[in-house]
């Protein structure tokens, strides 16, 4: 006899060949069997596969989460290297201690409140004023004013060492170049009011004031799609006229500061001339006309003087 090889099908079920021998076939006629068509039998044998679970590929495997001593390992070492990148960041700068990095902000922001002396008529009903913000995190805020100087290497600079800051605004020197702003804000640099033309807003009239206050917002607005919630008064001088203008067109609040900035020195508010949890430090766009060195030069002042004492730079709209 010989034998035919079946046709195995899905799990070795499939159609059988018929077996064949040397006896003479018979002579009787077959009763004749309808068939289906091409189409319908692929279908029916479809049907059949699925039913059975028969894939044509592999069994698709399920991805296994890592175990949680693997992702303790894999953030320490993700850890380690972003300490290793931002040790070589700070040696490429020229500064002498890696800045220290700020704890996670706080899931619920602290509640602000105007410092004392610093209250106008009626003061509840208008943005609160303060120079530090209420935290007990070691942690400062660094904000720049008006936006003269645009030098790119300040961005590359403060992406590079992951240092935050916050920058207010001034259109008569920002719109020469409000790309630079653009790309500063692509970094997630918060671009914040310091009026239009920078003017000593008491001075001047209600009207006068809402135009110079709400017509930077409208600017912002229209540079950077966000509206801001934080002003900061031209040389830190407000009076009743300048918080009630600001909350018309969308302040929050109005932070000033508790020391400020240069290339070469740090100026401070309180008499212990120290920092504090909190304190907001202030600076300015400068160039080489003003400080030999720059804004690099600044920020090297800045984290020498953070850092040695302890803190880290926060940003400070995770905050307020």
């Amino acid at each position: 006899m010989q034998l035919v090889r079946q046709n195995e099908e899905c799990g070795g079920k499939g159609k059988h060949a018929e077996s064949r021998d040397t006896a003479p076939a018979d002579p009787r006629p077959r009763p004749h069997r309808p068939t289906l068509p091409v189409k319908a039998v692929a279908a029916v044998i479809a049907v059949a596969a699925l039913a059975a679970g028969c894939a044509s590929g592999e069994t698709e495997k399920k991805a296994v989460p890592p175990a949680p001593g693997q992702q303790a390992a894999a953030k320490a070492e993700k850890k380690a290297a972003a300490h290793t990148a931002l040790v070589a960041a700070s040696k490429r700068w020229g500064i002498a201690k890696p800045p220290l990095q700020a704890p996670e902000p706080p899931a619920k922001k602290p509640a602000l409140t105007t410092r004392k002396g610093f209250e106008v008529d009626d003061q509840k009903n208008f943005p609160p004023v303060y120079t530090t913000v209420p935290t007990k995190d070691k942690v400062v805020f660094l904000t720049i004013d008006d936006g003269a100087a645009k030098d790119p290497r300040f961005i590359k600079m403060m992406s590079d060492l992951k240092i935050p800051y916050t920058a207010f605004l001034s259109d008569y020197v920002v719109n020469d170049d409000y790309a630079y702003f653009k790309k500063m804000q692509s970094h997630g640099v918060g671009l914040n009011n310091h009026t239009l033309n920078h003017r000593y807003l008491p001075g001047l009239s209600y009207e006068q004031q809402e135009r110079e206050i709400c017509g930077m917002q409208d600017i912002i607005e229209k540079q950077y799609g966000t509206r801001p919630t934080l002003f900061r008064p031209p040389f830190g001088n407000y009076n009743q006229d300048t918080l009630r203008a600001a909350k018309s067109c969308g302040i929050k609040s109005v932070p000033l500061w508790n020391a400020e900035a240069f290339d070469k020195r740090m100026d401070w508010r309180e008499e212990d001339r120290d920092l504090h949890p909190g304190d907001i430090i202030l600076t300015h766009f400068r160039g080489k006309d003003e400080w030999k060195g720059g804004m690099p030069s600044m920020i090297r002042n800045v984290l020498k003087t953070v850092t040695d004492k302890g803190y880290a730079i926060a940003r400070l709209e995770d905050y307020v």
